[in-house]
């Protein structure tokens, strides 16, 4: 079972039908909404500060949510594709994005709807991403806009599997 802990007198709150892989940490001021799945050694710490996660959000393997002390919160949109090792901390990450693996968002940075952030990439505090954008590199820069295709077959496609694999483990 996944260590959800009370912390600060405050409880994390959990969306129906959100699965919480048995290693996963959700501590502090979390909400999840609904249909979301939260993956093996996945760590979301709101003991400094809010985090806020929309509904058929995927937060993958490895990946950590946290936030700075009175001075930041994490929100992440709907329909969000959060890759494994990936770091969010104290960003905003509008609906319909997709974090890649290992990359980094920092302290009020906002990624824009429909937007992809590369694998390994790493995003400075206070960029802002624009809508349908896909930006990559260290430091991460505009690369080029986000196709249809890319909207469908990578955006939309990873976070209607992820609800997919995370009903095997329901059953």
């Amino acid at each position: 079972m996944a260590l959800i802990k009370s912390l600060r007198g405050i409880t994390p709150v959990i969306g129906e039908n959100t699965f919480l892989a048995e290693s996963a940490a959700v501590i502090g001021d979390v909400v999840i909404g609904r249909d979301c799945s939260i993956w093996f050694s996945a760590v979301l710490r709101g003991d400094v500060n809010s985090i806020r996660i929309g509904d058929r959000v995927n937060i993958q393997d490895g990946a950590v949510i946290h936030t700075l002390y009175q001075r930041s919160v994490t929100e992440i949109g709907n329909d969000v594709s959060v890759g494994h090792n990936a770091n969010i901390h104290g960003a905003k990450i509008e609906d319909r994005c997709l974090i890649g693996m290992g990359a980094t968002v920092l302290d009020h940075a906002v990624v824009g709807s429909g937007s992809i952030v590369a694998a390994n990439s790493l995003v400075l505090s206070r960029t802002v991403i624009e809508p349908g954008s896909v930006y990559a590199g260290v430091p991460a820069r505009r690369v080029k806009d986000v196709t249809p295709e890319q909207v469908r077959d990578i955006i939309e496609r990873t976070a209607r599997d992820y609800m997919m694999y995370a009903s095997w483990y329901k059953e």
